[in-house]
């Protein structure tokens, strides 16, 4: 069972628990913001390498690096702080030198992907992504301190906000959610509808509520894995050099459009009024009236932001790529049945904003 631990003083809270684990020879994988966040103390005795040698999307290369660097240094526990990336990579690195036994605290720098809260990871392969899921690679702490999102910048906060949001409203409709998985979500998204505008513009007391409702999305997803507006963003993210939760903001409005458009396609086997409910309840919770207001709403948001949108430059020669690149394993848990014919429709919209 994880533990969930909130500090203003995280360099206090990682020095108890390295030594309540009895960890001597604990491995740091951070990013490059490591140095400016100020995390000091007495772990810093604890750690016998400090491994920040991966990209924005980590590739399996650099994972087999931090492997061996591992167990060449004997290495007795793991450390992430960072972003999904960092969490990424020091789940794989557990996964494969120690498994269950081999101790694992995540610090998260960014309040988006929830990644300290799930099983699950991403790394790319020969150019394709690769999803790794295990109970083992939960973090079995997750040490949440609002203090060092001060140091973010506006674009990556941004970005790391509408991946939580999106995340709190896939699980909330996604075919595996339960009773105690919509909870999470209802909380996660109306804590960043409410706090968004003031974390965003800088207000530090808005910090706590949004990581929080981070984590709650992290815990959700951990529970109903995420559906259709996930799996069409990788191909987003690599073919436009856009982050991940911008490119996935794009793609959640036209994914619930398609929905509201094709009630025949739904295919919970809860029945055409739990998923009508679900879709009314989010709606809600975003502050919108109903279904179709929320899609309007999700639509403006990254413009609202700032935020630019993909230039594609041969949209007739870049669909069948993105059509292609699209997960089947994350559609299984989507509440709508999508073909080729769909995503060509989706992907359309969304280079063409909604058009």
């Amino acid at each position: 069972m994880q533990k969930i631990l909130w500090t203003g003083e995280p360099g206090e809270t990682l020095s108890e628990l390295l030594e309540t684990l009895g960890a001597c020879r604990c491995m740091l994988v951070c990013g490059a913001s490591y140095d400016g966040l100020g995390i000091r103390g007495a772990f810093e005795r604890r750690l016998a390498l400090r491994f920040s040698s991966f990209t924005p999307n980590p590739l399996w290369e650099q994972v087999e690096d931090g492997i061996a660097l591992f167990r060449e240094a004997g290495c007795d526990s793991l450390l992430a702080v960072g972003g999904g990336s960092a969490m990424d990579v020091a789940k794989c690195i557990k996964l494969r030198a120690g498994g269950q036994a081999l101790p694992l605290i995540a610090l998260p720098t960014t309040a988006g992907t929830g990644s300290e809260s799930t099983r699950f990871a991403v790394v790319y392969r020969d150019g394709v992504k690769q999803s790794v899921a295990d109970p083992c690679i939960l973090p079995d702490y997750a040490v949440l301190a609002p203090g060092v999102l001060k140091t973010l910048p506006l674009y990556p906060k941004q970005c790391a906000l509408l991946d939580a949001l999106c995340q709190g409203v896939e699980s909330w409709w996604s075919l595996n959610s339960t009773g105690e998985s919509r909870g999470l979500s209802k909380r996660a998204v109306e804590q960043i509808r409410n706090h968004m505008d003031g974390y965003l513009a800088g207000d530090e007391a808005s910090g706590g509520p949004i990581l929080e409702a981070a984590n709650l999305a992290g815990q959700a997803i951990n529970s109903t894995q995420t559906t259709a507006a996930h799996a069409m963003s990788y191909k987003l993210t690599s073919l436009y050099h856009i982050p991940h939760g911008h490119a996935v903001a794009l793609c959640l409005p036209e994914v619930w459009q398609h929905m509201l458009e094709h009630p025949r396609a739904l295919r919970d086997p809860r029945g055409p009024a739990h998923l009508e409910g679900v879709l009314r309840d989010a709606a809600r919770a975003l502050g919108c009236p109903g279904p179709a207001e929320a899609v309007a709403w999700l639509r403006e948001l990254p413009d609202r932001l700032g935020m630019e949108r993909p230039a594609p430059k041969n949209c007739e020669k870049e669909l069948p790529a993105l059509v292609a690149s699209v997960d089947p394993t994350r559609l299984a848990n989507h509440p709508a049945s999508l073909g080729e014919a769909d995503f060509i429709v989706l992907y359309g919209r969304i280079l063409n904003h909604g058009a």
